[in-house]
């Protein structure tokens, strides 16, 4: 019998329900790091490159600029922006370790994942306070 007529013993899902999967920590951690490190480069840079641009063009500019910044809505999406920064650098750090075999280990890369969640939130709540 050849590997082409051999049957097969174990069928595939024909269709995950990503919703209902649970997903374990350091798995959240690292789509999470994808997420905020696309939301930083597809959101983040061009607004900052938009209002550095824009702010040099005259002191009234600039003034405007100031002014945007210092609406509810611009200072919720700056802490947002915040917290994608300060968690892709964390997560970033810990994937640095997993990189050269530091708590690669169940228990250790469970709880970092916990430490980096925990000092992101941490931090931004911290510079959204300031920010406020």
């Amino acid at each position: 019998m050849s590997a082409l007529e051999r049957p097969v013993t174990k069928q595939r899902p024909v269709y995950l329900n990503l919703v209902r999967i649970r997903l374990p920590l350091p798995g959240l951690v690292s789509i999470l790091h994808r997420l905020s490190g696309a939301a930083l480069f597809f959101v983040g840079l061009p607004l900052v490159l938009v209002g550095v641009a824009r702010s040099l063009a005259s002191a009234e500019a600039f003034d405007a600029f100031r002014s945007a910044l210092a609406t509810p809505f611009a200072k919720i999406v700056l802490i947002g922006l915040i917290w994608a920064y300060l968690h892709h650098f964390c997560a970033g750090i810990r994937f640095l370790l997993l990189d050269v075999h530091q708590g690669i280990e169940l228990k250790p890369a469970r709880r970092s994942s916990v430490v980096v969640l925990f000092i992101s939130l941490a931090l931004a709540v911290l510079v959204g306070v300031r920010l406020w």
